[in-house]
């Protein structure tokens, strides 16, 4: 089915899109910008390989995120593994996805991504899975857990430890270039009043 007779609706999250193309269930009267049944879902994220399926490999992928997510939260060395993905990670910046297809000879999708492409995804999925426009994804997964414990960086004590260095080198470096800087201007201020005093004393003796 051409995605031109279909609705598409987008959710955004700076580096992550999350395309779903559908159409509204006619036989229920729904809005036609409605978007009831699912044909296919495009997952884009800046510099990586598109990533797109149908229906239940969305409600799979969401899942894994999901979890994965939480894993990540309560354990350092977090594993999710299943027939259509696996996700893991070995110092909690970096994640490992491999996305693996279900049609024979396919070589499965390697794709690397930091905490901040990870959380833009978990914001896309709850961004569709708080949309009014769209049927809700069925997920046994999403409903059974709470919403609060998802990963949306709400851990402190971990991702402060992880966040926490990086900020500080950045602020150093912000430091030591506003002090070369201003360093730099008191310099070049005493230069130009020294040479104006000497102008000044010279003009003084000849005077």
């Amino acid at each position: 089915m051409s995605d031109m007779l279909q609705n598409k609706l987008s959710f955004n999250q700076s580096s992550v899109s999350l395309e779903i193309f559908g159409l509204p269930d006619y036989s229920s009267d729904e809005n036609k910008d409605q978007i009831s049944i699912i044909s296919q879902w495009k997952l884009l994220i800046i510099n990586k390989p598109l990533i797109e399926g149908n229906i239940d490999h969305l409600s799979s992928i969401m899942n894994a995120f999901y979890v994965y997510s939480n894993f990540l939260i309560n354990d350092e060395n977090a594993i999710y593994e299943s027939n259509l993905i696996d996700i893991r990670t070995d110092n909690l910046i970096t994640h490992n996805i491999l996305l693996k297809s279900s049609k024979p000879n396919v070589k499965p999708l390697n794709i690397n991504i930091g905490n901040s492409v990870l959380s833009d995804i978990i914001n896309c999925f709850d961004q569709l899975n708080s949309s009014k426009n769209i049927k809700k994804i069925n997920s046994n997964v999403i409903n059974d857990f709470p919403k609060k414990k998802y990963f949306t960086l709400t851990n402190k004590t971990k991702f402060t430890n992880i966040l926490l260095p990086p900020i500080i080198s950045l602020c150093s470096i912000f430091l030591v270039s506003y002090s070369l800087v201003y360093l730099y201007d008191v310099r070049e201020t005493n230069e130009k009043s020294s040479f104006i005093n000497s102008i000044n004393f010279s003009v003084a003796i000849n005077i």
